[in-house]
């Protein structure tokens, strides 16, 4: 069977993606950092109307275009929306892989017809894109190289059999995916068009500019096979249990769920991972899919510690007729190198995960916090709250003054000038200052612009009053008054 390749170009992938997120209108353009400036990146068509182009200057195409709108770029975000998008093509056919940064690879061999036939599997494509808001052009093609040179340099479409060369031969050398410096001595030497090349006598061409251009004009023109090649993919860490019989009493699915965690676990020591999610799946005689999923806060491959954790979620289980196949799955792993035990509070770490483990999986794994410090001298800024089962403890707090126990918002209280007031009224009561400690200056952080923080630095007394209470009094140097804003232990 004759070999067909389609080849996907997203010429704006990447202002795409970020307009589909948070769209905009008039001009945007992507930026990132190249040889110590500012360039734009990727651009919609309203800024390239504007005259800009990718790898312009930041400062050159404000000057054209001032009231460009821009983002920074974001490689990694690209890359996984870019596999996902790859994942996605799998329902056109079994092979598909990514071709650059802004593009994929699909070998349709035999598989067209299952969607009506090439043209229908092509406008399918292009109009599933344009409705998640991704420009496309496509081409088919008997080879890779043919295809991806019909859709950056040709009108795309399909290139029937046996009419690849007459429909490559008109187009620029820049379609052989060569190197820069390559094309840019083949044009130096008056050759533009694939047809030149082509005409061009191998040994001189090889002697000249070795054997990359004759490589790159034989792919395309299909004499060097150049297959569609995904990348591979971890086999997934699951194991089932098909039953002769059907099974109903819990001790059977509780008896069924320890032989599937002892094999599970073994796979997991295997590939050095450790389990974060686990899945269970029951499947009833009478087609009903019963799943249940149970979350780690640590990375986990012990079994007897495993099991327990699926007690609460079998309670009530309903299994009709009965039970007749069992699947258990590791959907989210990490990564697990042996570890040696010591008495350095490695086991003390592990209880405190287990007990994570037993409180998230009632309560939900966003419903437990842990506080970490943040880099900031602000005292309300200083610390920052992370879910406990997804963030490690911090090792050392910074050191850092003495801080109220309670925080809150500054409430301002009867007093002027820059002394501290030795008597004043807060919350309806009068205080007297019976002893204090002080100032400790804070500057705000002129890089943020804190609405809080606007009237400028400040300095901050604590207080022992005479009610017992210790509270935490600031002073704005640039204005008159004073503020109470927490109360120590």
């Amino acid at each position: 069977m004759p070999r067909r390749i389609l080849v996907l170009w997203l010429p704006r992938f990447r202002s795409d993606l970020a307009l589909r997120r948070r769209p905009v209108a008039g001009a945007f353009a992507l930026v990132e950092r190249l040889r110590g400036a500012d360039r734009l990146a990727c651009l919609n068509p309203a800024a390239m109307a504007r005259g800009l182009r990718a790898g312009m200057g930041l400062a050159d195409a404000r000057a054209l275009c001032p009231d460009l709108l821009t983002r920074p770029a974001d490689p990694l975000e690209e890359g996984r929306a870019l596999e996902a998008l790859r994942r996605w093509a799998l329902r056109y056919c079994p092979w598909v892989a990514t071709e650059g940064a802004d593009g994929l690879a699909l070998d349709i061999t035999g598989a067209a017809h299952l969607l009506g036939g090439e043209g229908a599997l092509l406008a399918d494509l292009c109009a599933r894109l344009a409705r998640m808001g991704f420009e496309a052009r496509a081409a088919i093609a008997p080879t890779r190289g043919a295809a991806w040179a019909m859709a950056h340099y040709g009108r795309g479409g399909i290139v029937p059999e046996g009419r690849m060369e007459q429909a490559l031969m008109p187009l620029p050398l820049a379609a052989l995916r060569l190197e820069a410096d390559t094309l840019e001595g083949l044009e130096r030497l008056g050759l533009r068009l694939v047809h030149d090349l082509h005409q061009l006598p191998r040994a001189s061409l090889a002697r000249r500019f070795g054997t990359a251009p004759l490589m790159r004009l034989d792919q395309t023109l299909g004499h060097v096979a150049e297959p569609v090649t995904p990348p591979p993919e971890a086999p997934p860490l699951a194991v089932r249990l098909s039953l002769p019989e059907p099974i109903g009493l819990m001790g059977d699915i509780t008896a069924g769920l320890d032989r599937l965690l002892a094999r599970l676990c073994t796979h997991l020591r295997r590939a050095d991972k450790g389990a974060r999610r686990v899945l269970l799946e029951l499947a009833r005689v009478d087609g009903q899919a019963i799943r249940l999923e149970i979350g780690l806060a640590r990375p986990m491959r012990e079994p007897a510690a495993i099991a327990p954790l699926f007690t609460r979620a079998l309670e009530g289980l309903d299994a009709g007729f009965g039970i007749d196949r069992m699947r258990l799955s590791a959907t989210a792993t990490e990564a697990m190198a042996p570890a040696q035990i010591t008495t350095t509070g490695a086991q003390a770490q592990d209880d405190l995960a287990d007990l994570l483990t037993r409180l998230c999986n009632r309560i939900g794994f966003d419903s437990v916090w842990r506080y970490l410090p943040a880099d900031s001298h602000i005292p309300e800024k200083a610390y920052s709250i992370a879910a406990a089962a997804y963030s490690q403890p911090a090792r050392d707090w910074p050191s850092a003054p003495p801080r109220p126990l309670l925080i809150f918002p500054p409430e301002a209280i009867a007093g002027q000038g820059r002394t501290l007031p030795q008597r004043f009224k807060w919350r309806g009561l009068w205080w007297r200052v019976v002893a204090a400690s002080g100032p400790e200056r804070i500057s705000p952080q002129w890089w943020l612009d804190d609405p809080a923080w606007r009237t400028g630095l400040r300095d901050y007394w604590r207080v022992q009053t005479d009610r017992g209470a210790r509270l935490w009094l600031f002073h704005t140097p640039q204005r008159d008054g004073w503020y109470v804003q927490g109360e120590f232990a």
